[in-house]
């Protein structure tokens, strides 16, 4: 598996604390808010602010995130295609 994936997947888990659910767990195609993992628009800014802090990586508004919040997959390409290459 990707490693960025399974990076981010932790990261939520361990973001948004949530409870009894392994990395393993989370599909990386699944959605993140509604039948996906269920998250809500304040689990949104949190996220947010985890981007920013652990991948430099600032979305200035709704339209910008909503496709990169569409699954843990997405937001991977969405770290790519930001992030500078080195």
């Amino acid at each position: 598996m990707d490693q960025l994936v399974t990076d981010l997947k932790s990261r939520i888990i361990e973001t948004l604390k949530l409870q009894d659910i392994t990395p393993g767990q989370i599909d990386e195609n699944a959605p993140l808010f509604g039948s996906g993992l269920g998250l809500d628009s304040i689990d949104a800014l949190e996220l947010v602010v985890m981007l920013e802090k652990h991948y430099g990586i600032v979305i200035k508004d709704i339209e910008e995130g909503r496709p990169a919040f569409a699954s843990v997959h997405a937001l991977a390409e969405f770290i790519r295609a930001k992030q500078p290459t080195k």
